[in-house]
């Protein structure tokens, strides 16, 4: 308990990154429409957003390295504060991008600086705690995220300048700790090819997850706008997909502790199929339905990216769990670029439900390739089933003891 205490003022500063910056990616979107921006420069900002995580979770590690913890966490929520500032001082949605590569910088740089900070300070006694508060905070720091679009006027400097007030305030907790600084941790090489090498499954299934959620993370909004939900049903809409991602990590757990891994991915791929089904027919039903379609979609494509994640690691040594979690990282943000872009001119050309035939057609990529991929090689020793938060490159070392029945 006292570990945990010495580590509110990381929590803290979690909780307040997740509210600046995770409420930039909805508030973008809406505001995007009233500015008449068109749905392919709206998808763009959500592209441009993990183009800066992806950077950012290269630098991150490199910059540490040159100045410390602390400064390396000021410079990146400097960056991010300018981005959020400067969106109603250039309305363009070009200028934009830019500003949402700042955006993702920031959040990647800064999960990296959080989690290295408590990989230096863990122990395995104390791991598992940790990381149950950890994803608890992460999760309910994205849930209120969502939530705050509710209250913020779309097009406004004040609603920006709120966000960036409070993606500043992350600084404080942080610098002030009294937490001594860790050693600077190395960094994770960046090998994308190991993970085709370890298991070319989870390799797919982390790009389809990328494809799935960022795009409904990132143009959910707009489909929200489009099918005619109000600003605070929008923010209920989004919310409800995160909170049924979240109710639905311990049966996805369950289940790819006690069957065939490759099996658990397909029937979460049919799943996700038969939810954009319900999401499309439903989609006019009312706003209760709504937030029950968007649960159910959630609860569907969240665990995917971990069951894959915990296949890919089936196969790994242990002194690769660290490189092979920045690989599946890396694919995931391959995916996370692409789909907000490709998804908001499908949505331009062919209506919202467009948005949910790519998904669908993702998954049955996944599903083809799943069968294709279970007549190659039989099922390998199962290592632990993780949740593993989509957050930075050191994510792989706080969750690489996890990986090992006999690691706790």
């Amino acid at each position: 308990m006292r570990l945990l205490i010495s580590f509110a003022a990381l929590f803290l500063s979690v909780i307040l990154l997740q509210l600046g910056s995770g409420g930039i990616a909805p508030l973008d979107a809406i505001s995007g429409v009233e500015l008449a921006f068109s749905k392919g420069d709206i998808g763009l900002l959500g592209s441009a957003h993990f183009l800066g995580f992806f950077i950012g979770c290269w630098w991150a590690p490199r910059l540490m390295g040159s100045v410390g913890h602390s400064r390396a966490f000021a410079a990146f929520t400097a960056a991010g504060t300018i981005g959020i500032l400067s969106h109603m001082l250039i309305i363009d949605a070009y200028a934009w991008m830019a500003m949402r590569v700042l955006s993702g910088l920031c959040v990647a740089g800064c999960y990296t600086i959080i989690e290295s900070w408590l990989q230096a300070k863990v122990t395995n006694e104390t791991r598992g705690r940790t990381m149950g508060v950890y994803r608890v905070v992460d999760i309910g720091g994205s849930l209120a995220a969502q939530l705050m679009i509710s209250v913020l006027e779309p097009a406004s400097y004040v609603s920006y300048n709120i966000l960036a007030i409070v993606c500043c305030a992350a600084l404080v907790p942080l610098v002030l700790t009294r937490i001594e600084q860790p050693q600077i941790p190395s960094a994770p090489r960046l090998r994308p090819s190991l993970a085709f090498k370890r298991s070319p499954l989870a390799a797919a299934g982390v790009i389809s997850a990328g494809l799935t959620t960022a795009a409904f993370r990132m143009v959910g909004p707009l489909y929200g706008v489009e099918v005619g939900l109000s600003l605070d049903d929008i923010a209920l809409f989004l919310a409800a997909f995160v909170l049924g991602g979240a109710i639905s990590q311990y049966p996805a757990g369950w289940f790819a502790d006690r069957y065939d891994r490759r099996w658990v991915l397909i029937w979460l791929s049919v799943f996700a199929i038969l939810s954009c089904i319900v999401m499309v027919y439903f989609s006019a039903s009312g706003t209760l339905a709504a937030f029950v379609t968007a649960g159910i979609f959630g609860f569907a494509t969240f665990p995917i990216y971990s069951v894959a994640a915990a296949h890919a690691h089936d196969f790994a040594s242990q002194d690769e769990r660290v490189d092979l979690s920045a690989a599946l990282m890396f694919l995931y943000a391959t995916g996370a670029i692409a789909s907000p872009w490709i998804v908001s001119s499908l949505i331009e050309s062919h209506g919202p439900e467009a948005m949910f035939v790519f998904v669908s057609l993702a998954h049955v990529v996944l599903i083809v390739f799943g069968l294709v991929r279970m007549r190659a090689r039989t099922s390998q020793t199962r290592t632990r089933y993780v949740y593993a938060p989509r957050t930075s490159f050191e994510i792989g070392k706080l969750l690489g003891r996890f990986r090992d029945r006999n690691g706790e």
